[in-house]
């Protein structure tokens, strides 16, 4: 597996997790739960996707993707109903601010490999981070996060792609510049949520 790829993974892993916090929270059943999970996890790549008109959708080549996500939202049913009580509004924000962060850096590379000009490729990435968790809202009836939060969001990923791209040109190792690209978006979402920095 490519770094990339694992990237992607890892990004849909966290976004599943919120998405299965989420749906939990509203007491949806199992199926309600994989829906969930599932706009969450490939929303934005999606998104990505088909503003690149890139066919197919990037997780109906990697079915491993979707039958990941399927089996662990019949994993996560009983899991999350068991923990239910630690599941709060900072949980969700925390695999949010991870998911927006992998995404974002996923969604960046993607379009670069597509060939499209840096700031269309950042613009991706900040589509790419946002759409899935701006989907998962909507389906749980809630005013999504991006609009309502007022706290950077949008803008932590818009920062972190450009923060990799200056990275790449200033000769920072690939494997380096992804991770720390994508630990910084979660980072700066984390801590202006919780000073409650407002613009």
């Amino acid at each position: 597996m490519n770094l990339i790829k694992f990237i992607e993974v890892t990004a849909i892993l966290v976004g599943s997790f919120s998405g299965f916090i989420e749906a939990r929270r509203k007491k949806m059943d199992v199926v309600g739960i994989f829906f969930v999970a599932f706009i969450t996890a490939f929303g934005g790549g999606t998104v990505r996707d088909i503003l690149l008109d890139k066919r197919p959708l990037f997780w109906v080549i990697h079915q491993d993707y979707v039958i990941l996500v399927f089996v662990l939202s019949i994993i996560a049913t009983p899991l999350v109903k068991t923990l239910r009580h630690i599941v709060s509004e900072r949980l969700i924000v925390i695999a949010d601010a991870m998911g927006l962060g992998l995404f974002s850096i996923a969604g960046l590379s993607a379009a670069l490999s597509a060939g499209m000009p840096l700031f269309i490729s950042v613009l991706m990435g900040v589509i790419t981070g946002i759409c899935g968790g701006v989907l998962r809202d909507i389906v749980c009836n809630e005013v999504p996060m991006v609009l309502r939060d007022g706290r950077p969001y949008a803008l932590c990923s818009f920062a972190g792609c450009w923060l990799y791209l200056l990275m790449q040109k200033t000769n920072f190792s690939l494997e380096f510049s992804l991770w720390f690209s994508a630990a910084f978006i979660a980072v700066i979402r984390l801590i202006t949520w919780s000073k409650n920095v407002r613009f």
